[in-house]
């Protein structure tokens, strides 16, 4: 019996955003508003991964995104890597860094806060790195990574 395998096309200019948890992958979608692009977008869900067990990933054709932009999924994809392709060839990879502040990404929890009864942004400030966790501005909500809603 011949084992076959399928293979995604490889991808000559755009970005290829690697080892995000499965379970964050479409979070990661949303958050970068993929589906209003026109681009080619290829995700892999539930990936075989030697290092996280499962994994999603996701390729973008012609597009590359400001950084600040990549930054953002740390919160819900700390451990994605972003490649930036050109002409078939990686010529930038490196893991995403949560920011010290985030501003109209992540709802706050408290029913109370101030940004989810007036028209405003959020704000939140990054008090631990490695574990995600964010102290809203307004009200000073704590925020971890599982309970994180995406605005």
């Amino acid at each position: 019996m011949e084992k076959k395998e399928l293979a995604v096309a490889a991808l000559k200019n755009g970005t290829v955003i690697d080892h995000i948890p499965s379970e964050s992958l479409f979070k990661v979608v949303t958050l970068l508003g993929l589906k209003d692009l026109p681009n080619s977008i290829t995700i892999g869900f539930n990936l075989d991964s030697v290092h996280m067990g499962k994994k999603g990933i996701i390729k973008i054709a012609d597009v590359t995104f400001p950084e600040e932009t990549l930054n953002r999924i740390a919160v819900i994809a700390p451990t994605a890597i972003i490649n930036v392709i050109r002409d078939y060839e990686v010529v930038d990879k490196h893991e995403v860094e949560v920011p010290d502040e985030l501003f109209n990404i992540v709802k706050c929890n408290n029913p109370k806060c101030i940004s989810n009864n007036e028209p405003m942004r959020t704000h939140f400030h990054v008090v631990d790195r490695s574990n995600i966790t964010l102290r809203c501005h307004h009200c000073e909500c704590t925020v971890h990574q599982k309970e994180i809603t995406l605005k």
